[in-house]
């Protein structure tokens, strides 16, 4: 177990290699307590690789399913390439 927390501001990477941005928060489902999706805010450099506009303040921040992320330690490795990720959709509520 690890606390939920501890998974926020950790750098998410892309399978090759691309630095997608840092982790922000996350979605539970308070039915099963488990973690349904995560919020990545966008590096610059990602947010117009995956075709949005970069804001004059902030970032674009994504939701990502569970499903993509392969491994989180000191950073969050996705099993999907930036190519594959510019096809998926975004959660929705």
């Amino acid at each position: 177990m690890v606390e939920i927390t501890r998974v926020f501001w950790k750098r998410a990477f892309t399978s090759d290699g691309f630095l997608l941005g840092e982790i922000e928060s996350a979605e539970v489902d308070m039915t099963t307590w488990q973690v349904t999706s995560l919020y990545v805010a966008l590096t610059d450099e990602a947010t117009k690789s995956l075709g949005f506009k970069v804001p004059f303040l902030g970032k674009v921040v994504v939701c990502l399913p569970v499903s993509t992320i392969k491994i989180i330690q000191d950073t969050a490795v996705l099993n999907k390439s930036m190519a594959e990720l510019r096809d998926l959709k975004q959660c929705k509520e």
